[in-house]
């Protein structure tokens, strides 16, 4: 069996049974007075700050799509390069481009060309949603203001568990659970992630032995791949919750940029998948090769 299907085989019984085992432990929880009593104090929702905007901008809608585009394909590559089987060629970069060096060019597989040139992209679409957030005001929507988001979490984790469901309006607020988790998506796990990246790409100074004492290769590689499985749980779960928890209206929120129960965010949502979709099926290795060799030489 092959390492990464081995892997699925014993990860999805054991999350199974982490949800179930969760599921019981909250409803258990949920029966105790003095817990209640906590989700009254703390209903799962933290105030935001007085100057913080109202509602979702418009940006947000391609923002949604291309992070989920880049994604998916990142997994893609990802889940390639993990494979070890050996490439169906491999690119080497022109060095008499915009982009020169002393030291010759490495060879690198076209898979791992592919996921450098999609992690390029999804960086500069990082970059310029980090500019638009703070330019907005929207970093207030998701990142925290006051430590009474943390038991808030708490009980917004409880209720999601017990299958009684924090009662909030993403379109004013986030509940405290979420705003963790999209503060940690943002501002913790995607740049661990470009960090980590470039120290396993092939831009990485190889001849700087200080460089690669301090950061060694073996745990930042765990760190990468660790951080990959995050952006899949996180993408799995929160498309679950947008789909089981009124998704008409959340999708226009992501996709459409109102707060409607208008099916113009389920319109945008379906054609986005259908262009993943599509792009995922274009490319094959003949199309990356041919890709691959508008930026350097490819051989097989």
């Amino acid at each position: 069996m092959h390492k990464q299907w081995r892997f699925l085989s014993w990860m999805v019984p054991s999350a199974v049974i982490g949800l179930i085992f969760l599921v019981l432990v909250a409803a258990w929880l949920r029966t105790l007075s003095g817990v209640e009593v906590f989700l009254v104090m703390y209903p799962g929702t933290t105030a935001l700050p007085a100057e913080a905007p109202s509602g979702i901008p418009g940006w947000l809608g391609w923002q949604h799509f291309l992070n989920f585009f880049f994604l998916v394909l990142i997994v893609r590559t990802a889940w390639s390069i993990r494979s070890k089987k050996r490439p169906d060629a491999f690119w080497t970069r022109s060095n008499t481009g915009l982009i020169r060096t002393t030291a010759a060019p490495r060879r690198i597989g076209i898979n791992v060309w592919l996921h450098l040139v999609v992690d390029a992209f999804w960086v500069l679409n990082g970059i310029i949603l980090m500019v638009l957030l703070f330019a907005t005001g929207q970093w207030m929507r998701i990142v925290p203001t006051s430590w009474n988001v943390f038991p808030n979490a708490v009980s917004a984790l409880l209720q999601y568990a017990s299958f009684d469901w924090p009662t909030t309006d993403g379109w004013v607020n986030y509940n405290s659970l979420q705003v963790l988790a999209y503060f940690t998506t943002v501002f913790v796990a995607a740049p661990i992630a470009v960090f980590t990246g470039l120290r396993l790409s092939s831009v990485w100074p190889l001849d700087s032995p200080r460089l690669n004492r301090i950061f060694s290769e073996v745990p930042l590689r765990w760190t990468h791949n660790a951080v990959l499985f995050y952006f899949v749980i996180f993408t799995i779960v929160h498309v679950t919750l947008v789909m089981t928890t009124g998704a008409v209206r959340n999708l226009n929120h992501m996709f459409a940029g109102n707060d409607e129960t208008s099916w113009w965010g389920v319109g945008v949502f379906a054609a986005s998948i259908i262009v993943t979709v599509l792009v995922w099926m274009v490319l094959k290795p003949s199309v990356i090769r041919w890709l691959a060799s508008t930026s350097g030489n490819v051989r097989r």
